[in-house]
């Protein structure tokens, strides 16, 4: 059978080896992510909405982005904006774009927990100090091809990468921000870029 997980495979394949790596870190990653919830009494997309709404800028900050930007459905968020409202960790706002709907924004004790959960991935990030400089780049690099090649296929949505923007050119393997104007490192590229402009 043709699967990363027959070990026959795995142990021929790089590519079978880094999907199952792939795997285990986003155990782990789930595994914590449960931990900070069950801590404050939240489901896990409960305190990933907190988090992103407090490093996000205000437009993003609605119930449809949301919903793209977690591969979930408007019902879902919306339960989710539910409870948070009622716990008084978030509130609503009214929308000068649109009429039709709202924005939403945290309080301060949603602020404090927003932050105090943002390190939840602590201990994922903890072993990457202890690598190597240019192999944590060529770690990002490759993960950021791997993102960006699930994008275009359209298992995952949203992405504010430096490869989904149009300010990004690679000429020669040299990355360049037209915005900036100026040649990124590896280490420059980014995972989530403020400034971002999707690519038509």
């Amino acid at each position: 059978m043709k699967s990363p997980f027959n070990l026959e495979q795995q142990n021929n394949s790089i590519e079978s080896k880094i999907v199952v790596a792939l795997e285990r870190i986003s155990e782990a990653f789930r595994v914590l992510l449960w931990n900070e919830s069950k801590e404050n009494s939240l489901s896990p997309i409960q305190i990933q909405v907190l988090i992103f709404l407090r490093f996000h800028s205000e437009e993003k900050c609605k119930v449809s982005y949301l919903a793209d930007e977690f591969n979930m459905t408007k019902a879902t968020i919306s339960d989710s904006v539910r409870v948070l409202l009622k716990k008084e960790l978030i509130q609503k706002f009214d929308n000068p774009n649109d009429t039709r709907s709202y924005l939403i924004g945290l309080t301060e004790q949603g602020k404090l927990l927003a932050e105090k959960s943002s390190n939840f991935t602590f201990n994922i990030e903890k072993p990457l100090n202890s690598l190597p400089e240019q192999q944590k780049k060529e770690i990002l690099t490759g993960l950021l091809k791997v993102i960006y090649q699930l994008n275009q296929s359209g298992i995952i949505t949203i992405q504010r990468m430096c490869f989904t923007c149009s300010y990004y050119q690679n000429e020669n393997n040299e990355h360049y921000c037209k915005l900036m104007r100026t040649k990124l490192t590896q280490k420059e590229l980014r995972v989530d870029c403020p400034e971002h402009e999707l690519k038509i």
